[in-house]
């Protein structure tokens, strides 16, 4: 009888913490219903609005394409193309165009990197530079491709198709250079780094 009623106790000042605790939990979950709610408004990275502009197309860096309204537009001087009859050779010329302008991307990216900078009197950031050749990168096949479907409509590639591929890589590349002048001189001040003296 006696371990009956000791447990009975037990199992009492059980119930009685358990109740307790329920009341405080009932009370903090009432005191976090009466708090305000935490609001986090959306948190937007827009990099500067550019648009390089040739007459064959548009290279954007830093860009969301939703976002184009209202860029100043840059012009590059440009020539028409056209694209050769056999498919297969010409997945090889842009599989040779892809790769000489990601080579012009390592190689001499650097220095139209800091060409762009002098002819602009700033020193810009270099971590700039590793962002541009990524988002170039990304942008590379729909430009070669671009490039492409323009050669098609054009009979000059049928007499020259050797010049023609020369040239796309050469227009490309003129993108690129005006593309970064562009952007650098886009940045806002205090993103810019400091001024030359």
């Amino acid at each position: 009888m006696q371990k009956l009623h000791q447990f009975v106790q037990y199992q009492d000042s059980r119930i009685k913490k358990l109740e307790k605790l329920a009341g405080e939990l009932q009370q903090q979950l009432i005191a976090l219903k009466d708090r305000p709610p935490i609001q986090v408004d959306t948190i937007e990275y827009k990099f500067d609005q550019l648009k390089v502009e040739t007459l064959e197309g548009t290279l954007n860096i830093g860009l969301n394409p939703s976002e184009l309204q209202g860029i100043e537009d840059f012009a590059v001087k440009g020539s028409n193309v056209s694209v050769p009859a056999n498919p297969q050779g010409q997945m090889q010329r842009i599989v040779e165009i892809e790769e000489d302008i990601e080579a012009f991307l390592e190689k001499d990216l650097p220095q139209v990197f800091a060409e762009a900078a002098a002819a602009l009197d700033m020193e810009a950031d270099s971590s700039y530079l590793s962002f541009i050749k990524e988002d170039v990168k990304k942008q590379l096949p729909s430009r070669v491709d671009y490039y492409v479907k323009q050669a098609q409509n054009n009979q000059q590639m049928a007499r020259n198709p050797e010049g023609w591929w020369k040239e796309a890589a050469s227009l490309i590349k003129g993108e690129i250079r005006n593309g970064v002048k562009a952007f650098l001189g886009n940045l806002p001040e205090n993103m810019k780094g400091m001024k030359k003296e």
